[in-house]
């Protein structure tokens, strides 16, 4: 039986939050079918993510990131443009890539917000391993479906 694999990429930026990420990810899917890749930044994650999908070892890949409001709206751009690209990413590699980028506009470094974003990076990482759970079980009905479809007389 071959078992499902998982790649999680995680940018370094505020890292103890990111990491969260992961930790609610392991929650629904062991860790053992999953890799993980530590890439410096949200910026980098859809060349990763580019990477790890044509290498075809993987059945969906999951990027988590927190871009913050450093004062300008330049997190705005950065995050949109790395949601951008995992989709684009996603469409031509005919790999499933969700991703758990937030951006909050009021982040600071107190033990208040990274408590808070920290517990919420927790349930995103539940969520995203919910999605990619669900995506690769409706890919696998619809293969079957597919090959039902086309021999009929099989079953």
């Amino acid at each position: 039986m071959t078992h499902t694999r998982f790649a999680f990429v995680k940018a370094r930026w505020h890292a103890s939050i990111v990491d969260q990420a992961y930790t609610g990810f392991t929650e629904l899917i062991p860790a053992a079918q999953i890799d993980s890749f530590d890439v410096p930044g949200a910026f980098e994650m859809p060349l990763m993510a580019q990477t790890l999908a044509q290498s075809g070892k993987y059945d969906a890949i999951a990027c988590a990131a927190l871009v913050v409001d450093g004062g300008i709206y330049r997190h705005d751009f950065v995050a949109s443009a790395v949601v951008d690209v995992l989709m684009q990413v996603s469409l031509k590699t005919d790999v499933p890539i969700l991703s758990v980028s937030l951006t909050p506009h009021h982040f600071q470094e107190t033990d208040h917000h990274m408590a808070i974003y920290s517990d919420h990076f927790v349930i995103k990482g539940r969520e995203v391993a919910q999605a990619a759970l669900g995506i690769c079980a409706a890919r696998a009905n619809f293969k079957a479906l597919c090959a039902e479809i086309e021999s009929p007389n099989a079953a």
